[in-house]
């Protein structure tokens, strides 16, 4: 792993909790580890827990997509390099990468939309730009992951290829 110069974020251990029935890391736990980066992220931005409170800003995902690349076990160190692919003034674009000892390449990517919103609207959170000093590090978070080589993972469709007799009416 080390991957700092790429922009490593979080770094984990696989817990006990997090392993199912074949002795794996358990689906929904790669999203946990993500959604840990991604908090790590905001710390990073200038939106930790203290910064949301007093501000009553936070962020949202609206979508992500988790591509599961390899299997791994209990125990096994694991870190998510954080890049900002695309921003504008309320959202961000993510592509994340899981890494883990033993592996020479990612064992799982997600790639997210997330949205900044005020928490304190009368009529429940909404989206809100970006605070000038907020957009301000997540302006130099995205120059830094431009400098990067294409992530692999992104804009992927999930489906399948319909052929003319695996389509409805045919």
């Amino acid at each position: 792993m080390g991957n700092e110069e790429q922009g490593a974020i979080y770094r984990d251990v696989v817990r006990a909790e997090w392993v199912d029935y074949n002795g794996h890391l358990r689906d929904a736990f790669y999203m946990l580890v993500f959604s840990f980066a991604t908090d790590a992220l905001l710390d990073a931005i200038g939106l930790d827990d203290e910064q949301r409170r007093s501000r009553h800003r936070s962020v949202y995902t609206l979508e992500a997509h988790v591509n599961y690349l390899h299997e791994i076990k209990e125990g096994v160190a694991i870190e998510v390099i954080v890049r900002v692919l695309a921003h504008d003034t309320k959202r961000m674009h993510l592509y994340l990468e899981m890494h883990a000892d033993g592996h020479t390449g990612p064992v799982a990517a997600s790639e997210q939309m997330m949205l900044h919103v005020d928490t304190n609207g009368a009529s429940g959170p909404r989206a809100a730009p970006f605070d000038p000093d907020v957009i301000d590090c997540v302006r130099k978070h995205a120059a830094a992951s431009a400098m990067l080589p294409p992530p692999s993972y992104t804009g992927r469709v999930i489906g399948l290829r319909r052929e003319r007799s695996q389509v409805l009416g045919s």
